[in-house]
């Protein structure tokens, strides 16, 4: 199935682009969450209409995720204190519901759905890194050290 798609889609494109996917991708979530239109001529067309309207809208959203990232990083290195055995393994884990509670309480707005752990929870002490996406384009790397209690 071919579709256009009305905003960038990690590892799939940009604003614009013609891209085969699955039928159910497109059916399931690309189409619901406007992210994109089937590839008919009438739709093609109704694109190059608003595509300076389009652009200039994820224009604006970039430069204000862009901002949102700047706070975001210009926060002190984040410290999460925890409940840990003898061994350094903590009851329970972090996961992006944490780090988003901590970024939010230090001052910065951030949505759990923005965090990514590539490694999963954190289930110990130390030192760790999380990624935070903001959107396609936008994000950074934080340090975040989980602490004894």
């Amino acid at each position: 199935m071919e579709v256009i798609l009305l905003d960038g889609v990690e590892k799939l494109g940009e604003l614009g682009a013609k891209v085969k996917v699955k039928a159910g991708y497109a059916r399931n979530y690309l189409l619901p969450q406007a992210k994109a239109v089937l590839a008919t001529p009438k739709n093609l067309a109704d694109f190059e209409a608003r595509r300076a309207e389009l652009e200039k809208q994820r224009a604006g959203e970039f430069a204000t995720s862009e901002a949102r990232l700047d706070a975001i990083t210009a926060l002190p290195p984040l410290q999460l204190a925890r409940i840990a055995g003898e061994q350094g393994k903590l009851f329970g884990s972090v996961g992006p519901q944490d780090v988003a509670e901590a970024i939010t309480a230090a001052g910065a707005e951030l949505n759990k759905q923005e965090v990514r752990m590539p490694e999963g929870p954190i289930r110990e002490l130390g030192e760790h890194k999380v990624l935070v996406h903001l959107q396609v384009g936008v994000e950074a790397t934080l340090d975040l050290e989980i602490v004894a209690e």
